[in-house]
């Protein structure tokens, strides 16, 4: 296979970034987005130029990291797919691919496709924990979960951070993330104790981060790649009205 790749090209945050075009040939049908770019850099850092920068860790879908934008989609164009999972069986020989950095105010470009999402880290400092005491770990049965509760909180924890959400929100939005963090702890008797202040602690913080607030448009869960549901939104819209009305 042969493509043209659009790379978003940006020096550091305060630089005036462009689409940088590179042709990249003797590509398989079975190789990775990222393994794509590998050939890419590859062939730039042969050539003496400087090679994009992207983020990237696990490449088995997992750790969140590889957040790029592929032809307008967060991820690229498979749903329920990482761009590290994304296989270039998905693209025709000869296409062109734009490939561009999320874009959202609380998530600064660093360099090139890497942007800055400590934010995210905020919004857990908030209230994404539980207290514990300390001691011997009780019995796995010791504490019974309803198996509804245990589904939707599991479902709610598939959540990778990885910021897609935010990248697709026309408002540049972290709710589907927040709500995620709030539901699967608040879901579970381990979080029950922390359970209103989590709530209202995260939302400040994710406002506070300069993320917009939440119109429903359901952009978020049409590219997260673990497929949260808008539901985790609406519980967590219940926690915080339910900690107003108590006074927490």
């Amino acid at each position: 296979m042969k493509l043209t790749l659009r790379i978003w090209r940006q020096k550091d945050r305060d630089a005036r970034g462009k689409m940088v075009a590179y042709d990249v040939d003797g590509l398989s049908a079975d190789m990775s987005f990222l393994e794509v770019l590998d050939v890419l850099n590859e062939q730039l850092t042969t050539a003496g130029e400087e090679p994009v920068a992207f983020d990237h860790d696990c490449r088995e879908g997992i750790c969140g990291a590889c957040g790029m934008v592929i032809n307008g989609v967060a991820h690229g164009p498979q749903k329920l797919t990482t761009a590290c999972q994304l296989h270039m069986r998905h693209f025709n020989d000869g296409d062109t691919i734009d490939v561009e950095p999320w874009r959202a105010r609380a998530f600064p470009v660093v360099k090139d496709l890497v942007v800055d999402r400590r934010a995210f880290d905020k919004i857990i400092q908030a209230g994404g924990y539980i207290s514990a005491p300390t001691g011997s770990a009780p019995d796995a049965h010791a504490t019974p979960v309803p198996k509804v509760d245990a589904d939707a909180a599991f479902e709610a924890a598939a959540c990778i951070g990885c910021g897609a959400c935010v990248a697709a929100c026309p408002n540049g939005s972290a709710m589907l993330f927040t709500a995620a963090k709030v539901a699967h702890l608040g879901l579970l008797p381990q979080g029950q104790p922390e359970r209103p202040g989590r709530a209202q602690s995260m939302l400040a913080a994710h406002d506070e981060a300069g993320f917009g607030g939440c119109t429903n448009t359901g952009e978020c869960t049409a590219v997260c790649p673990k497929g949260i549901p808008l539901t985790v939104i609406g519980s967590l819209n219940h926690d915080v009205l339910g900690a107003a009305v108590r006074g927490r």
